[in-house]
Formats: C-alpha cells, structure tokens, sequence
C-alpha cells in the first residue's frame, strides 16, 4: 500500500490552527519514510538492496532480481523483482549534483500527487541521494511509435489528464482553485545562471568556446520568453520531458503511462506538447522526424475531446497548432541549457557538448520558419 496520499483539505496542526501552506507540503514530504544511507554509484545492486530490503524486510537477496536501466542520462536506475511475487519497484539514485537542474521536493510533491490521482505507481521510500517507488508493468515506447496513430492517441489522452491535474497548494474545499503559476521561465533562468564558462575537459571547453556565448543566451531567452508569452498558452501541470523512453505502454487496457516525474511542474500546455512533438526524433536529434501539421492537429483533436469532453472547434485546433510551434523553440533551448550544466557535473558517459550544439542549432533553424520576422 502507498505510505502517504494527497491532503487535498487545508492543513491545521493539533489545536485546529491552519498552518502555512509549505509547512503542509513538508509534512506531505516527510509523510514518505526516510532511510539515512546513500546508494553509491559503484555497488548499486547492493545499495538497491539495502533500500528495499528496509522498506520490505522479509524479502530475501536469492529471491531478488535486480536490472540496471540504461536509457537514463539524468540518474542510475534499478528495477528491482522480487521473484516468489513477481512484484517490482524502482530504485532511483540522483545523478551527481542533478539538485542544480531539479528540484527533488517538488518531485516527491509531484509523485504523491499524482499517484493519488491514479496517474503514477506509490512512492515508497525516500533516501540520501534518491528515491523508491512502485514500477509500472506494460513495454516501453519505442521512437517510432509516438508517430503511430494507436499510440499516440494513447498519449494525447494521456497528456490531457494530466493536464487537468493541481497539485496540493492549489487545491481547495470550496470555491475555485487558485491559478496555477507557471515555473517554466524562473527554471530557465535559473539554468542560464548556472551555465559554466569553464569546462575541465579540454576538448569540451574548445567546443564551448566555438560555440556558445552565454550573455548571447540570456538575451536571446528574454526575447523568446517575451514573443511566446503572446501566444496565450494556458498553465497546466505538465510533465515536461514526454521522450520515449518515459512512455510505457499497456496494450490490454489501450492506454499510455508515463514514468520520470522529476521535471513535472507548471509550464504552458504549448510546451509540454511541443517538448513531446521535438522528442519524436530521438537522441540522435533527427529532426525530419519532427511530426507534420496534419498528424498534429490529429493529435490535438484527440488531446483536447478528452480535457474538455467535447470535440474541439477548427479555431481551438488551429490555436493549439500555434502555440506547440512556438513553444517547441523553448523546448529547444529548455533542453539545450540543460546539456550545458550537464557536461559540467554529469558522471554519465554521454556526449553532452554536443548535444546541447544540435539542440541550439535546431532552435536557430526552426525560428525562422515560426517566427520569421519577430525574432
């Protein structure tokens, strides 16, 4: 069973007071058990175990079956079986200094929130340097199928529930819920803040230096963030990170999940969208993959009949299609900041520098063509 659920009434303490609303989230937070031990990136197996085994006490190491995952470029993830019950959680230890780019309270707030709304597997367990939680049993998306009509309708019904979704600050017992406050901008700003000059590898430094100018970044951004918040795109709760590899497929029930919470928050519709639509061309960044006007408006159809309950009107469609070509450019550079700071702290073997160039250089190619003169 999950340890903690969503309090959607307001919070008091024991002589009926109401208290603040981040001490509400605290105790949310502090509603999860907390295991004082750090899962150490060269004996993962064995720090996995010490994690479940404390949360599962009767379970037996010979009857465990651990599987490192290896799509990940952010963390080290185990799924973890327990063999006599065919029952699986996932052991997640943060990357190194990954708190630069997460905010890991808002995840635990996100992951509580939403498996309250039947939108994510239980959290479990919290511990030094990562998480526990319940594993989702289904197959994993591949590339090509986000394009697939099946699938992707799968995913667009998906997208509008969680769309629809407030998280406990914004929930009350009576009247209407506050506006949510997008966070999408303060992120980005905050990244551009932590962008480093000064790489300790050479060869990236060099590629840095080629290619980056990091006041011509902040500047650009200030123009992007100005030009899109034109396009009235609404504030939903958005996950923020919808590649392949965190869509999970069951083919009985008909019906997409999503995995990875730890970049969910506040952002506009646009962006989680047009960040989904910029994932149908993989790691390898091949754009012509990107999805056509036609099979968009497909999606949006299908997007917005289940957030409102009703077929959505051409000039609704066509609005949506306007505001996931801009914000697809802020995906872009959403992305690309976040490769920066990653070739600086990450230990994952991954080619960050050049990563970070193909996304900025998607996003210079791309503006010309979505905002051809206001850019």
């Amino acid at each position: 069973m999950p340890p903690n659920s969503v309090r959607c009434q307001p919070a008091s303490n024991d002589s009926g007071h109401a208290i603040s609303a981040d001490d509400s989230l605290d105790q949310l937070i502090e509603a999860t058990p907390y295991i004082d031990y750090e899962v150490s990136s060269g004996e993962l197996f064995a720090g996995a175990f010490k994690i479940v085994s404390t949360v599962f006490p009767s379970w037996d190491e010979h009857d465990i079956k651990f599987v490192q995952c290896k799509d990940g470029i952010t963390n080290q993830l185990v799924r973890v079986t327990h063999r006599p019950t065919d029952f699986s959680v996932l052991v997640r230890a943060f990357g190194r200094k990954s708190e630069i780019l997460i905010d890991r309270k808002q995840e635990i707030i996100n992951l509580v929130t939403l498996s309250a709304r039947g939108l994510c597997p239980p959290l479990y367990a919290r511990f030094r340097n990562g998480l526990m939680y319940g594993f989702i049993n289904g197959r994993v998306s591949t590339v090509e199928e986000l394009g697939q009509p099946k699938t992707a309708a799968w995913i667009a019904n998906k997208a509008a529930k969680w769309h629809k979704v407030l998280l406990p600050q914004d929930q009350t017992t009576s009247g209407k819920p506050a506006a949510p406050k997008q966070t999408l901008w303060s992120t980005m700003r905050r990244w551009l803040a932590d962008v480093p000059t000064q790489y300790d590898d050479p060869e990236q430094q060099k590629k840095f230096n080629a290619r980056f100018d990091v006041q011509k970044l902040s500047e650009e951004f200030e123009n992007l963030a100005k030009v899109l918040e034109t396009l009235d795109s609404p504030v939903v709760f958005s996950h923020n990170d919808l590649l392949y590899g965190n869509v999970i497929y069951d083919d009985e029930k008909e019906e997409a999940s999503f995995i990875d919470y730890e970049y969910g928050g506040y952002a506009f519709r646009g962006f989680d969208i047009g960040n989904h639509f910029n994932e149908f061309a993989g790691f390898e960044c091949d754009y012509s993959r990107y999805p056509d006007k036609p099979f968009q408006m497909q999606w949006f159809e299908w997007y917005l009949t289940e957030f409102n309950g009703v077929a959505p009107t051409h000039e609704e469609l066509e609005h949506l299609y306007k505001e996931v070509e801009g914000f697809s450019l802020a995906s872009h550079y959403y992305w690309g900041l976040w490769a920066l700071i990653q070739a600086k702290i990450s230990t994952i073997e991954f080619d960050y520098m050049s990563y970070a160039a193909l996304r900025f250089d998607e996003y210079e190619r791309r503006k010309r063509t979505v905002f051809p003169s206001s850019l």
